[in-house]
């Protein structure tokens, strides 16, 4: 396959140094469990996937974008007990996207998108800090999953590794879905009624919540809902991209 223009790590110096571009794209995952069924991979499979194609919809209508190395770690500090659950603090996230973001206003890329992959990971924060000491960047979080109402797509919410993550990875990568070892996904909630309504927050204890780490039925995931469901994403991800790289900066505001 030849090099995809949009994505950085497919391309050579001979060929970056003569191009322009206006959006970076960082997508950010986690390296995680995810039930029995689908590998730890998951989170970074999706963001890279997504950001490939929402970039490749939107360089084909005439956006400059690039798409830079996935960052493999979230914060999974909710799941410590979990066999080989990567964790990242967000102390140490936040070091690695200044670092990014120096870099990209040095420059003269200026737009910033992180596609994020990953419920534990809260990037608003930072960009309000990064925002203040880099002043001439603007910097988004995107979070790919919340884009389309899964309702249009799925007969159960998925939370983590449900009927949405088993539909999508059954289309990206069926050979690494084995779908007759899922467990149920079967999970408890907190039984206080603010954290339930979502007006109050504690993180929750995965190895309490769940026996098998999913939280979400995957019994009805199909690799048809993943690729009707994945291609709605793009498209919706990908006007963002072309809509944040054709639109100057002073008309951000309407």
């Amino acid at each position: 396959m030849k090099p995809r223009p949009y994505i950085l790590a497919e391309n050579n110096w001979k060929t970056i140094k003569s191009s322009s571009f206006d959006v970076a794209v960082l997508p950010w995952g986690a390296t995680e469990a995810h039930n029995y069924h689908l590998p730890y991979g998951t989170d970074i499979v999706e963001a890279e996937e997504i950001a490939a194609e929402s970039a490749r919809l939107a360089w084909e209508k005439g956006a400059k974008v690039i798409v830079l190395p996935a960052i493999p770690f979230g914060v999974n500090t909710g799941q410590h007990d979990i066999l080989l659950d990567m964790n990242m603090n967000p102390s140490t996230q936040l070091t690695v996207l200044r670092d990014v973001v120096q870099v990209l206003s040095r420059q003269g890329i200026h737009k910033l998108v992180i596609l994020n992959s990953h419920g534990g990971n809260d990037f608003k924060p930072m960009i309000r800090e990064l925002g203040l000491q880099f002043q001439s960047m603007f910097i988004c979080s995107c979070d790919w999953f919340r884009s389309i109402d899964q309702k249009l797509f799925f007969e159960n919410r998925d939370d983590h590794a449900g009927e949405m993550e088993s539909s999508i990875m059954l289309y990206l990568r069926p050979d690494w879905v084995d779908i007759k070892e899922a467990g149920d996904g079967a999970a408890k909630k907190f039984r206080f009624e603010a954290i339930r309504e979502g007006w109050a927050w504690a993180e929750r204890q995965w190895s309490k919540v769940t026996k098998d780490t999913g939280v979400g039925d995957p019994t009805k995931a199909t690799v048809e809902k993943g690729e009707k469901y994945f291609k709605a994403v793009t498209e919706k991800v990908g006007n963002f991209f072309f809509d944040l790289a054709t639109t100057p900066p002073k008309d951000f505001y309407e």
